[in-house]
């Protein structure tokens, strides 16, 4: 079955692959079967930045397209980091952002200069002046990075708090704005079908836009989702998720006038009058999380600050990084290792929950 959502993303790589150099688009296509095609969108967007930045500094005359092999291998090492300055105090990059542009631009330099080949098994060029160049140094353990997460995601009795909040008090809030309010009525099932799915699963963004309504096993709880890599993994989710998954799926098709060849699980309401419904985008997903979480009390909250919100809850309640580790689809179990690092409530309530007495039947 042809997964939408990852179609989606090959044709905006495709049309971006079209504004570069052509050994761009031979280096992506040989990394097509390793990474996905969301993460092979940023590789592009990066070397865009980079590309436009020779063309703005003049250091070739043209468009970005046609920039040569050979130009590349002209580099400067003053060049290369007269483009990181760029980054840092003209884009106003972090440390971490810096970095992540710099490995892209290495791995596309060290593929030019170690794995591709010409027809008489030349490098593409000999001379790889990213080797020179060193990463930015981050002093940042797993303790920093779990205390910072630890007051942007929710915890506590917050999760309940705000999938109410998404359901029915951001409608009340704005009673008084009739436009505001009717919006509210028309998607709140889905919104808050959207939110419950990520607090009871953790699943990432791209595959809550990607699901099918037959990717759902309603039996075992249970998801059909394409991760990273384009792995496919059931992912299982809680029981509050699914009955507000059922109370979204019994009005989807009154609600957004959904066509029978539609297939995707959450919806977007048609626009204009003869407006055709169609799969939500990720970025409406995104809008709407920013949307209540700011109305919430808590603008930091994002869709992937919520998949860190049910990793933290699921640490505190089940404690088994491998199983945490497959629930989230981490490749490395150093980063699900940070969510044993956050200290909260949820920890106390587990412990908690050991010495409250048992109900006696009567």
């Amino acid at each position: 079955m042809v997964n939408p959502s990852k179609q989606n993303n090959f044709s905006k790589l495709q049309f971006l692959l079209s504004e570069l150099p052509w050994y761009v688009d031979e280096y992506i296509n040989h990394k097509l079967r390793k990474l996905s095609t969301a993460s092979l969108f940023n590789y592009c967007h990066d070397y865009k930045i980079f590309f436009n930045w020779m063309i703005r500094e003049q250091l070739f005359i043209g468009v970005a397209k046609d920039i040569p092999l050979d130009r590349l291998e002209q580099m400067t090492v003053i060049e290369i980091e007269s483009f990181l300055n760029f980054l840092h105090y003209e884009l106003n990059n972090k440390d971490l952002t810096v970095n992540r542009k710099l490995s892209a631009l290495k791995s596309l330099f060290n593929y030019l200069q170690n794995i591709a080949e010409t027809p008489d098994l030349k490098p593409y060029i000999n001379r790889n002046v990213l080797a020179k160049i060193e990463f930015n140094e981050v002093k940042e353990n797993i303790e920093t990075k779990a205390a910072k997460m630890e007051g942007k995601i929710l915890l506590g009795d917050e999760y309940e708090k705000f999938r109410l909040f998404v359901e029915n008090d951001y409608g009340e809030l704005n009673k008084d704005n009739k436009k505001v309010y009717n919006f509210h009525q028309l998607n709140k099932e889905r919104d808050t079908a959207i939110i419950s799915l990520i607090l009871g699963s953790g699943l990432r963004l791209s595959e809550i836009i990607g699901i099918e309504l037959d990717d759902i096993d309603y039996k075992k709880y249970c998801v059909r989702v394409i991760r990273k890599g384009n792995k496919e993994q059931f992912v299982y989710f809680s029981q509050v998720a699914m009955a507000d998954l059922q109370e979204y799926l019994s009005v989807r098709s009154a609600k957004y006038q959904v066509e029978k060849n539609n297939k995707a699980l959450f919806i977007a309401a048609p626009i204009g009058p003869k407006g055709k419904t169609r799969r939500l985008t990720a970025r409406s997903v995104e809008k709407l999380v920013e949307k209540y979480a700011t109305a919430f009390g808590k603008p930091s909250l994002s869709v992937h600050k919520l998949r860190h919100s049910f990793a933290t809850r699921y640490h505190a309640e089940i404690n088994d990084v491998p199983k945490l580790r497959r629930q989230l689809g981490h490749s490395s179990i150093q980063t699900t290792m940070i969510y044993t690092h956050i200290k909260n409530d949820d920890l106390k309530i587990a412990v908690d929950k050991m010495d409250m007495p048992k109900e006696q039947d009567n």
